[in-house]
């Protein structure tokens, strides 16, 4: 429970390191989003206040489609919901991809059922019983609350010929050779080389001191470079 990164493979075979959002934040979030919608509310309220049960009906189906579909038209198209990206906060399907709006919509709807018996008591009892700090509407839907990511690491990858490896590669094989790569520009030649004699089968018929170089060609294919 108190580590809080998570690692994944997507669809696409990359790896990623989350970062789960526990319910402190995620309740801060839910405070300013309530604010929001309140203050939303308040306007159309007051702009329609002259029109007496008509304007009653309004406010009505106001406050139903603020409360519902407010989270998750934003979780849809931003990834997160003013309150969220306030606090650095998105949600992404379990495997790391961006929420779509059937997930949206069952994560927020299901709302009602984490509320019980008040003020989210359920949900809370949910996240802090899990590893994922999922509440039950991110059971049903699949999906996690995580930190959104400012900047990806570059990797600073020699240019080099690329070359196919011959076989397939696992991830963690991949990783690891695009690692080398990354770091061999701080290596000493013969260090780079000693460590490149490592994954025999991917230097076999390498000539003599260019293991390395091979490697690089190879990190160089993985990463798509034409």
């Amino acid at each position: 429970m108190l580590d809080t990164s998570r690692r994944i493979a997507t669809p696409e075979g990359i790896e990623l390191t989350l970062r789960l959002a526990g319910p402190v934040p995620r309740a801060l979030a839910w405070t300013i989003d309530l604010l929001l919608r309140a203050v939303v509310l308040a306007i159309i309220a007051l702009t329609v206040a002259a029109l007496r049960q008509f304007g009653a009906g309004i406010i009505l189906l106001s406050a139903f489609l603020i409360e519902w579909l407010y989270p998750a038209w934003f979780e849809a198209t931003w990834g997160s919901t003013p309150g969220k990206r306030a606090f650095g906060l998105v949600v992404l399907n379990d495997d790391g991809t961006p929420l779509r709006w059937s997930a949206s919509l069952t994560r927020n709807l299901l709302r009602a059922v984490d509320f019980l018996p008040a003020m989210y008591f359920a949900g809370f009892v949910t996240m802090v019983m899990n590893r994922d700090f999922k509440r039950l509407g991110d059971f049903a839907a699949n999906t996690l609350v995580v930190y959104r990511e400012e900047k990806l690491e570059t990797l600073a990858i020699p240019e080099a010929e690329p070359r196919a490896p011959g076989f397939a590669l696992s991830i963690a094989e991949q990783r690891a050779i695009i690692d080398f790569a990354a770091r061999s520009t701080g290596l000493t030649p013969e260090r780079a080389e000693e460590l490149a004699q490592i994954p025999r089968a991917l230097i076999d018929g390498a000539p003599a001191g260019a293991a390395a170089a091979r490697l690089v060609g190879i990190a160089n294919h993985l990463l798509g470079r034409q």
